[in-house]
């Protein structure tokens, strides 16, 4: 069954809700914790009202996914204007923070990743990826660097996954790896 999508403005209400119960419910109790009845009891509403909408854990966690890489895309691409619009000295250490702050202030989605099993899923991570990759070759364009889609590519997939790796065990990031991750960017940059 394909969720709908809410078109009342009271049943967005009630899914907003549900997903921001959700979110806390991620947070608190972890992956296993997001099933429809407990969602729709933490978010005070009748599973009935959310069923159509969230049907399942896979839902959940496809909507919960699509706004976590919304709000995640929205920050990259402002920080990509303001780069371009006011370049600095080491867009490295800039773009690198700002993603460790989003990682820092979205500690619940970290456990997302483990729960996008489904084609639908992986291929919205894929769609998100390549948005991201785009943002990343822009900012390179726009920094006078090798215009290179594949070097824009490569450093976004080695940094994403050297993200995860940095918080993966430690909540606030391991700080060695971090500053490893803008390193090698750095080296690589320095090579194109």
């Amino acid at each position: 069954m394909e969720p709908r999508v809410p078109v009342q403005k009271r049943s967005r209400e009630k899914v907003d809700r549900a997903l921001r119960a959700a979110d806390d419910l991620l947070e608190r109790e972890g992956l296993a914790a997001l099933t429809l009845p407990r969602v729709a009891d933490e978010a005070g509403v009748s599973v009935g009202a959310l069923y159509q909408y969230l049907p399942d854990r896979e839902a959940i966690v496809a909507a919960l996914s699509a706004n976590y890489y919304a709000r995640l895309e929205a920050r990259m691409s402002k920080l990509v204007e303001q780069l371009l619009a006011d370049p600095v000295p080491d867009p490295v250490a800039e773009v690198v923070a700002a993603m460790v702050q989003m990682y820092r202030d979205q500690t619940a989605t970290r456990a997302l990743r483990a729960g996008l099993q489904g084609a639908g899923q992986l291929a919205m991570a894929r769609e998100h990826k390549s948005r991201m990759v785009d943002m990343v070759h822009t900012l390179l364009r726009g920094y006078g660097m090798p215009d290179s889609a594949v070097a824009a590519r490569a450093m976004f997939f080695a940094a994403d996954e050297i993200m995860h790796e940095a918080f993966a065990e430690q909540e606030s990031g391991d700080e060695a790896l971090i500053a490893e991750l803008e390193t090698m960017l750095r080296a690589y940059l320095a090579g194109s």
